[in-house]
């Protein structure tokens, strides 16, 4: 399930198939609307997309259909300028990543707590340098 962690972070836990797919698709759909702006005009949201972290530690395993599933999340985020944490991948989905030649593709962290600290650090960064842009 997808949470607002903040204003400009989502954390979604998710677990095996069929909620797998499910999540990912929903996810895409409402993170596309948002980019795009197709959401309501009383949406204060859209236009506004916010980074992702996916849990992955409900998860066993993952296939072709999830795979393809990420790398259009991963895609909207980019067009985005929107960054795409995977966390706390267990051994088989990680082998997964790792065989397919993802773990070079995606940004992985240990468990969710480093993903979000990550982005929060990106995110304050990215901050500081655009305020020194203006000077």
């Amino acid at each position: 399930m997808a949470i607002d962690w903040s204003d400009n972070i989502v954390l979604a836990q998710l677990s095996d198939e069929p909620a797998l797919s499910d999540e990912l698709a929903g996810l895409t759909d409402r993170l596309s609307d948002r980019a795009t702006g197709d959401s309501s005009a009383d949406d204060p949201e859209a236009g506004s997309v916010p980074s992702v972290v996916l849990d992955f530690s409900g998860v066993s395993y993952i296939n072709s259909s999830n795979i393809a599933q990420l790398l259009q999340l991963k895609r909207v985020l980019d067009g985005a300028g929107k960054q795409l944490r995977l966390a706390a991948m267990t051994d088989e989905v990680w082998s997964v990543m790792m065989v397919t030649g993802l773990e070079k593709v995606f940004v992985s962290a240990p468990d969710t707590l480093t993903a979000l600290a990550g982005l929060q650090l990106s995110d304050a960064s990215l901050a500081d340098d655009s305020e020194g842009a203006d000077d």
